[in-house]
C-alpha cells in the first residue's frame, strides 16, 4: 500500500515536470533526460543487493534442505565473488557520482538558461527602447524647426507679458510708496510742529516762572541782607557813639566806608577773592625775604592769605569792621584801625614791608605826603613798599571803574607818587603798569596803537620802592 502511494506521488511529480518542460529544455538551452539512467541504476543496485542471497522456495522438508545447501554453497563461494561484488559496488558509486554531476550540470544549465533569458529580455527591451528613441528623434528632427519657432514666439509673448506685469507692479509700488512717504512726512512734520510749539510754549512758561521766582527770591534775599546789615551798622554806630566827644587827632583821617555793603560791592566791582589773589601773586616775590609785612587796607584778606601760604609773617589793618571780621574768620591777623593813627603808633623801623593796594585814591591830596613820610619812618633799611592804585593816565578808568566807588576822592598820578617816595628817602623805584584797558574794552583795539598806549593804556599801576 505504501509503495503504491509513493509510486503515485512520483508519477504525479514526473507529469508536472514534463508539462512544464515538454521537450526537456529550459529556455533556449536543452537539458538531457537522465531518467533512464536512474532506472538502470536502480535495477543494477537491486542485482548487486541480490548477490549472495537464496531465492525463496515453497515450504517443505525438501525445500528446506535445498535452501540450506544453497546457503552453504553461497557462503562457500563468497570469497570467489567478493571482488566482483566490490567492483559492482564501485561501478554503482561511479554511476551515483555521474548522476550527481549530471544533476549539477542540469542546475547550472538551468541557471545559465535563466540568465540567457534575462539577457534576451533586456536586449529585447533595449532594442524596443532604441526603436522608440529612433522614432522620437526622427519625429523631433522632422518637427524641430516648427517647434522652435512656436517656442520662441511663446517665449517672447510670455516675456513681454512678464515685463508688463513687473512694470505695472513697480509703478503701483512706487505710487503707493510715494503716497505713504508723503503721508508719513506730513504726519511727522505736523507732529514735530505741534511738539515744537508745545515745547517752546512750555519752555517759555517754565523760564518765565523760573525768572519770576528767581527775581522774587533775589529781591527777598537782598532785602533781608540789607535789613540785617543796616541793623548791624546801627548797632556798631550806637556802640561807637560814646567816642564822638574825643579830642580830635592832629593827624589826617583816612577814608571811611559809605553806608552800603562793602563786601558785596567788592564782589561785584573788584572781583572774587580768587581772582584778586591771582592778580596779586605778581607782588609776592618782592616780599620773599621780608620779616614783618603790613597790609594797609587788607580788605577781604587776599594778600594776607598769599603771604601766609608763602610762610611770610604779616598782619593787616582796615577801616571796615566787616572786612576785619572776615579776615579773622579765615585765621588771618587783622585789626580795624585808621591807617594814620596805626602807622603813627608803630615804632620806627619796625616793618620789613608794606603792601597798600587800592587805598591812596581814597586819601585827600594833602594827606598823601604825610602817608609816604610815615611809611619811610616805619620801614627798616631795605624794606620794600608796594602801592597799587588806578592809573589816571588811562582815560577809560574815568569812564568805567574809578567813579563806581563813592569813597574815591581823586586819583594819584604815578609821577607824583614817585616824587614823594624819592623825597621821603626811597630808592630803586619802579612803576609797573597792569591790566590793559583793551582787555575789558575790545573796541579800543580799533584805535591807533600809539594813541591807545598813550591815553588808554593800563588801568592800574603799582609803584615798588625800597627804603634807603
Amino acid at each position: 500500500m505504501v509503495e503504491d502511494d509513493l509510486t503515485a506521488v512520483a508519477r504525479e511529480i514526473r507529469e508536472r515536470v514534463r508539462a512544464r518542460y515538454p521537450d526537456g529544455a529550459v529556455g533556449p538551452v536543452p537539458l538531457p533526460d537522465v531518467m533512464p539512467l536512474w532506472r538502470a541504476r536502480d535495477a543494477a543496485m537491486a542485482k548487486v543487493a541480490a548477490i549472495g542471497t537464496v531465492n525463496p522456495r515453497p515450504p517443505g522438508a525438501v525445500n528446506a534442505l535445498i535452501q540450506t545447501g544453497k546457503r552453504l554453497l553461497a557462503r562457500a563461494l563468497r570469497w570467489f565473488v567478493r571482488d566482483q561484488v566490490e567492483f559492482n559496488r564501485g561501478v554503482m558509486a561511479c554511476v551515483e557520482a555521474t548522476l550527481e554531476a549530471l544533476n549539477d550540470c542540469k542546475r547550472s544549465f538551468s541557471a545559465l538558461a535563466g540568465e540567457v533569458q534575462r539577457i534576451q529580455a533586456a536586449q529585447k527591451g533595449l532594442e524596443e527602447s532604441q526603436d522608440h528613441l529612433r522614432r522620437e528623434v526622427k519625429d523631433v528632427c522632422a518637427h524641430w524647426v516648427q517647434w522652435r519657432q512656436e517656442w520662441e514666439r511663446k517665449l517672447s509673448v510670455n516675456e513681454v507679458q512678464f515685463l508688463r506685469s513687473v512694470a505695472d507692479l513697480q509703478g503701483a509700488f512706487q505710487h503707493r510708496t510715494s503716497l505713504m512717504e508723503s503721508g508719513f512726512r506730513e504726519l511727522v512734520a505736523s507732529q514735530h510742529k505741534d511738539f515744537s510749539v508745545a515745547l517752546e510754549r512750555a519752555t517759555l512758561d517754565i523760564q518765565k516762572r523760573l525768572w519770576e521766582d528767581l527775581a522774587r527770591i533775589r529781591e527777598e534775599y537782598e532785602r533781608l541782607i540789607h535789613y540785617e546789615l543796616r541793623v548791624v551798622r546801627q548797632r556798631v554806630q550806637a556802640l561807637g557813639a560814646g567816642d564822638l566827644g574825643a579830642t580830635a587827632s592832629p593827624l589826617p583821617k583816612a577814608f571811611g566806608h559809605a553806608n552800603f555793603d562793602s563786601l558785596k560791592f567788592a564782589d561785584r566791582f573788584r572781583g572774587t577773592p580768587e581772582a584778586v589773589k591771582e592778580n596779586q601773586k605778581f607782588y609776592l616775590p618782592y616780599f620773599q625775604n621780608a620779616g614783618e609785612v603790613l597790609d594797609i587796607g587788607c580788605g577781604r584778606g587776599e594778600f594776607l592769605s598769599l603771604l601766609r601760604d608763602a610762610g611770610i609773617p604779616a598782619r593787616g589793618i582796615d577801616s571796615s569792621e566787616e572786612c576785619v571780621r572776615l579776615c579773622v574768620a579765615q585765621g588771618l591777623e587783622a585789626l580795624k584801625a585808621d591807617l594814620f593813627e596805626y602807622l603813627d603808633g608803630l615804632p620806627d623801623a619796625s616793618l620789613d614791608g608794606v603792601f597798600c593796594a587800592q587805598v591812596v585814591e581814597h586819601l585827600e591830596m594833602g594827606s598823601l605826603p604825610v602817608f609816604v613820610n610815615l611809611l619811610a619812618a616805619k620801614l627798616r633799611r631795605g624794606g620794600v613798599v608796594v602801592i597799587e592804585t588806578p592809573n589816571p593816565e588811562c582815560l577809560a578808568i574815568f569812564a568805567t571803574h574809578f567813579y563806581l566807588d563813592p569813597t574815591h576822592i581823586r586819583p594819584a598820578p604815578a609821577p607824583l607818587l614817585v616824587f614823594l617816595l624819592e623825597e621821603a628817602g626811597f630808592g630803586g623805584i619802579q612803576v609797573e603798569r597792569r591790566f590793559p584797558a583793551a582787555a575789558t574794552a575790545p573796541a579800543l583795539l580799533e584805535l591807533p596803537e600809539g594813541f591807545r598806549n598813550q591815553f588808554f593804556g593800563a588801568q592800574d599801576y603799582a609803584v615798588i620802592a625800597r627804603r634807603l
